[in-house]
C-alpha cells in the first residue's frame, strides 16, 4: 500500500471513528515518513545510489576539515617563525653585529 493511501486511510478512521491515541500516532508516523520522502525526492537522494551519495559528502566535509585545520596549523607555524626571525634580527642588531661585519 503506498503512503499517501495509507495516510488517507489513516486520516478518515480518524475522522469517522474519533482520534485515538493510537491513530493519531499512526497519522503522524505515516505523515512523517511521506514528508522525507519528499523531502529526500526533491533533493535527489530518493535513488539507490543515495547512501553512497552521502558517504561521498561526508568523506569529503572530513577531508575538507583535515585540510582547513592542517592549513591553520601552517599559518600559525609561519607566523611564529617570522616573530622568531624578527626577534633574532633584533637582537643581532642590539648587539653590534651589523659593525662587527663592517
Amino acid at each position: 500500500m503506498r503512503r499517501k493511501d495509507m495516510l488517507a486511510r489513516l486520516m478518515a478512521q480518524a475522522n469517522s471513528e474519533g482520534g485515538d491515541l493510537v491513530t493519531l500516532r499512526a497519522i503522524v508516523e505515516e505523515a512523517s515518513e511521506l514528508g522525507a520522502a519528499r523531502v529526500l525526492g526533491r533533493l535527489g537522494l530518493d535513488d539507490d545510489r543515495a547512501q553512497n551519495d552521502i558517504d561521498e559528502l561526508r568523506e569529503l566535509l572530513g577531508a575538507w576539515r583535515a585540510a582547513k585545520a592542517s592549513a591553520w596549523k601552517a599559518a600559525i607555524a609561519w607566523l611564529v617563525r617570522g616573530a622568531l626571525a624578527l626577534l633574532l634580527i633584533g637582537m643581532a642588531v642590539r648587539i653590534g653585529v651589523p659593525e662587527m661585519l663592517r
